[in-house]
């Protein structure tokens, strides 16, 4: 259960990166940060999630379906 509730918390930051970086794209002012810190911030993320998800199936914390119907 932990394991989900700690995928789930990567998701929001990696949608709150994505929209940090959507309002940065919209504004037009020279003393904002760079929109690509967020935007590699939201792949740092999804890396996490993969990596994450691969370690909690090799350990068994989790298990993949075995039947896709």
């Amino acid at each position: 259960m932990l394991i989900k509730i700690i995928i789930g918390i990567l998701l929001i930051v990696m949608i709150f990166n994505l929209f940090k970086a959507m309002v940065i794209m919209l504004k037009d002012e020279p003393t904002q940060p760079n929109m690509s810190k967020y935007i590699g911030r939201r792949v740092l993320t999804s890396v996490a999630i993969v990596v994450l998800l691969l370690i909690a199936i090799a350990t068994g914390l989790i298990e993949p379906n075995h039947r896709p119907f």
